[in-house]
């Protein structure tokens, strides 16, 4: 049963307030943003959806400080497929979860050598790829086909709820307003920029202990920020 957050019911925002959102958001993140590889315009839709898969449950800081070093050990899918489960896992060690990693790697990789590299279209045929769920969908449908989908992980619903308002559902994956409100606001020109930015707002500013408000691009207009004033 999915548990309910709070009983307020969530408020649709207007479009002036996501279109003044995003364009304080991406100010500040053009000037604040964190620089990570697979950021890179050079970096391939293998590479970043390998680094979403590294970055669940892991801070991002972690995931770049062993990046690279995965990368030379398991450039292609190909090469992972090639390497035991075993093997693999004891290679994810050093940034922990390397159980549920290994797993994930490994059977996702096998199944990317069988269609030759090319990730499905639609995202009823990428969920029946192994061990990909909502999360690892969206970032293939924007990584590898430009659709404007959200990462949405603790961080931007954090920055999306105290902003806008808070969602109902504990679990982020099922709340109807918050997924409605992120695939919003990341609906824009550059929706991975978007994305990069608000998770970076989230991960930097507005943390989940001891906000930064005095120093947030969207403090002015933040429903939370204005609440504690």
């Amino acid at each position: 049963m999915r548990s309910r957050k709070t009983d307020t019911n969530p408020r649709v925002p207007a479009a002036s307030e996501v279109l003044i959102f995003r364009g304080k958001v991406l100010e500040w993140f053009a000037k604040n943003g964190r620089r990570f590889p697979w950021r890179s315009n050079h970096a391939s839709n293998y590479q970043r959806v390998i680094a979403e898969i590294l970055l669940q449950r892991t801070k991002a800081e972690t995931v770049a400080n062993f990046y690279d070093h995965f990368m030379r050990k398991y450039p292609s899918w190909e090469k992972i497929a090639e390497a035991s489960e075993e093997e693999v896992r004891q290679f994810l060690k050093p940034i922990g979860l390397w159980r549920r990693r290994a797993a994930s790697i490994t059977r996702l990789a096998k199944a990317m050598v069988e269609r030759s590299g090319r990730f499905p279209r639609t995202r009823e045929e990428i969920q029946l790829l192994p061990n990909v769920g909502q999360y690892i969908t969206n970032a293939v449908l924007l990584f590898c086909h430009g659709e404007p989908q959200p990462l949405v992980d603790t961080n931007m619903a954090r920055v999306l709820e105290r902003y806008f308002g808070p969602r109902k559902l504990a679990d982020i994956r099922y709340d109807p307003y918050l997924q409605d409100l992120a695939k919003g606001v990341v609906t824009c020109d550059d929706p991975v920029l978007m994305n990069w930015a608000i998770l970076d707002l989230g991960a930097t500013v507005c943390r989940p202990s001891n906000p930064l408000c005095s120093t947030c691009p969207i403090s002015s207009n933040c429903r939370t920020a204005t609440n504690r004033e």
